[in-house]
């Protein structure tokens, strides 16, 4: 049994209790001599109480894990962001003054690598050459994306394949280990490539 309390005079509820949404129905039971039925929401009250306080915790779990996986996502996005540049600039200076065909037997050799990371190598390595062929034809830009906005289909007519191969390497950059890369749009992507080289007679 819960203890008796005092009632407040002239209302017939009891002090302290104005949060208590029972409270009404509890006096009534009790103002009604219905033996225990006020006890009953008592303690119903206390495992709602109770309940709540649970919740509240597991809910504060809950966000406190979408926080930190929010916050670990962009740091593994940064990191394979870091990893593709370092791969972009030791490719560049591995193969600093190499001919074309020496360099695209190299993009060739890791497409045909059956570790999905020689792919996006492949790739990076393409778009670097993509960028260069690019900027001896005096196209204006700071980035591909601004060159081949330059550019007309008179003067490149795979210019499509170019576009196409350059967002195939911007989602393996900004989506990182998110971006599914299958073999066959690896090779499809790698084809894009070899068409606008073929064209400009740079492989």
């Amino acid at each position: 049994m819960r203890p008796t309390q005092e009632t407040a005079t002239g209302t017939g509820l009891n002090p302290g209790v104005g949060n208590d949404v029972y409270a009404p129905l509890r006096d009534y039971a009790i103002e009604s001599a219905l033996p225990g039925f006020g006890d009953v929401f008592y303690w119903f009250n206390t495992l709602w109480n109770i309940y709540s306080l649970l919740a509240f915790l597991v809910s504060a779990g809950f966000i406190f894990g979408i926080i930190y996986a929010m916050q670990r996502t962009s740091q593994l996005a940064a990191e394979h962001a870091a990893e593709l540049r370092a791969a972009e600039k030791a490719f560049a200076n591995r193969l600093t003054g190499a001919s074309g065909n020496t360099r695209w037997q190299e993009v060739k050799t890791h497409i045909a690598s059956g570790n999905p990371n020689d792919w996006r190598l492949a790739i990076i390595e393409a778009d670097i050459m993509l960028d260069e062929v690019l900027g001896e034809l005096g196209l204006a830009g700071a980035t591909i994306g601004e060159k081949l906005k330059s550019a007309s289909p008179n003067q490149i007519r795979s210019l499509d394949d170019a576009w196409r191969a350059h967002r195939t390497r911007n989602e393996i950059a900004h989506a990182g280990t998110d971006f599914v890369l299958t073999q066959r749009i690896a090779t499809d992507t790698i084809n894009q490539y070899e068409r606008v080289f073929s064209e400009l007679g740079k492989v």
